[in-house]
C-alpha cells in the first residue's frame, strides 16, 4: 500500500466497482509476499473492512430486486 493509499484505506468507497477494485489491489499485494507484518496486517484489516462494505451493497440491491409489489419493484432505502 503507498503512502496515497494509506491515507485514503479508511474512506467509504464511493462505488461497488470502487470498493471492488481496491480489494483486487490489496490481494494482489499481499500474495506478492513483499509487504511488512504490519503492512500486512493493515492490508488485511482494510480488505474485510471493504468486504463487509460489498456485501451490505449487494445485500440491498438484492433486496431491491427480491422486492415485488404488484408487479413494481418497491423503492429500497440505501445502505
Amino acid at each position: 500500500m503507498t503512502r496515497d493509499t494509506a491515507s485514503t484505506a479508511s474512506a467509504t468507497p464511493r462505488s461497488y466497482e470502487e470498493a471492488l477494485s481496491e480489494l483486487e489491489r490489496l490481494v494482489a499485494s499481499m500474495e506478492g509476499g513483499q509487504l511488512s507484518i504490519d503492512r500486512l496486517l493493515e492490508s488485511y484489516q482494510r480488505g474485510a473492512e471493504l468486504l463487509d462494505w460489498c456485501r451490505t451493497r449487494l445485500d440491498s440491491v438484492e433486496q431491491q430486486v427480491k422486492v415485488l409489489e404488484d408487479g413494481q419493484l418497491r423503492p429500497w432505502a440505501e445502505a
